[in-house]
């Protein structure tokens, strides 16, 4: 209620709409993610083509990143943020590496900041920060 954050009502008779909003859950967040046009995942997933590389989240990893931005009580705001945190390293390191086919982001990523699973061209999975050794 306006009156009750301390609005007098001859300002609150002057707004044409009231609109009210509830907190996101894990599921709208989660839809925020993956839906729109121009959403996060898709982002990201288009500049990681610029390197011939595909990146795929688990649907584990979604859910933990949208656990994770009502835990920082940041909603859809946060969510850039969250997901810029776990492939700025990779991202870094694609342009300079020309064995990896995709880069894998998994629950245990988000929940416990291991490094995103990078799948090379050759089949071989290793974590974002090992580089494969020729014996």
């Amino acid at each position: 209620d306006l009156l009750r954050f301390g609005l007098i009502p001859e300002f609150i008779g002057r707004l044409p709409v009231i609109a009210t909003l509830e907190q996101l859950d894990e599921a709208a967040l989660i839809e925020i993610l993956t839906q729109p046009k121009n959403a996060l995942v898709k982002q990201y997933q288009k500049l990681l083509e610029l390197d011939d590389v595909e990146l795929e989240f688990e649907p584990e990893a979604l859910s933990e990143i949208a656990k994770k931005a009502i835990e920082r009580k940041t909603g859809a705001r946060g969510l850039r943020s969250i997901i810029e945190g776990i492939i700025l390293e990779v991202m870094f390191d694609l342009p300079s590496r020309d064995d990896v086919a995709k880069c894998v982001i998994t629950g245990n990523t988000i929940s416990k900041n291991e490094s995103p699973k990078l799948v090379l061209k050759d089949g071989t999975t290793i974590k974002g920060q090992e580089k494969k050794t020729s014996a």
